[in-house]
């Protein structure tokens, strides 16, 4: 699988600024594919239609690798919550918004979900990675608890990150109504109890 998308003549070795962010994003494409254990410079090197020597040019080791790899997954999934949560209505129904935003990640965008759990789970074992994984955490939390409040937020961000497991490895995926009754529990009466106010 190749994402490097680009066209015309590229330039080589450490005089190609775009070569590093190539290969970064090659390697969320195999995570995506193969797993974190899919992921050898050989691979990543394919995906992104460098040569070999780049990937170790650029990154010496997986972990290396691995650890841009998440931090541009992290960077970009924490974009889309804000531009989420900035497109909300205020008075928008959470549990229903929520609802949406967790089916989204299953449905329209499950690739992009599954390397966000790859790298997440790949961290327990690798404590560079931990850093992004926390700060998509964080942003969970402090995106909600903008609706709600501070322990409310911390509440839904797990409850949203279990369901959102849970939905991956489960066929068919969960009834609607069913995950929108889990998010309205756990926000109670702090904010719209439907979508009509």
């Amino acid at each position: 699988m190749s994402i490097s998308g680009d066209s015309g003549r590229r330039g080589r070795g450490p005089t190609d600024h775009t070569r590093r962010e190539r290969i970064a994003q090659a390697a969320i494409a195999v995570v995506a594919e193969r797993g974190v254990e899919g992921v050898t410079h050989r691979a990543v090197a394919a995906a992104a239609g460098v040569p070999l020597g780049s990937t170790t040019y650029h990154f010496a080791t997986l972990d290396d690798l691995l650890a841009v790899a998440l931090r541009a997954a992290a960077e970009d999934n924490i974009q889309r919550l804000r531009e989420w949560e900035k497109d909300l209505p205020r008075d928008a129904d959470l549990a229903a918004a929520l609802t949406d935003l967790l089916i989204r990640g299953i449905a329209g965008e499950r690739p992009r979900t599954v390397v966000g759990y790859e790298l997440y789970t790949a961290a327990l074992h690798r404590p560079q990675l931990r850093p992004a994984s926390t700060a998509w955490d964080d942003t969970l939390a402090e995106v909600f608890a903008s609706r709600t409040d501070f322990v409310t937020g911390r509440l839904l961000a797990a409850i949203f990150c279990g369901l959102q497991l849970q939905a991956l490895l489960t066929e068919p995926l969960p009834a609607r109504e069913d995950i929108e009754a889990i998010f309205r529990r756990a926000i109670g009466g702090s904010v719209h109890e439907s979508s009509g106010g």
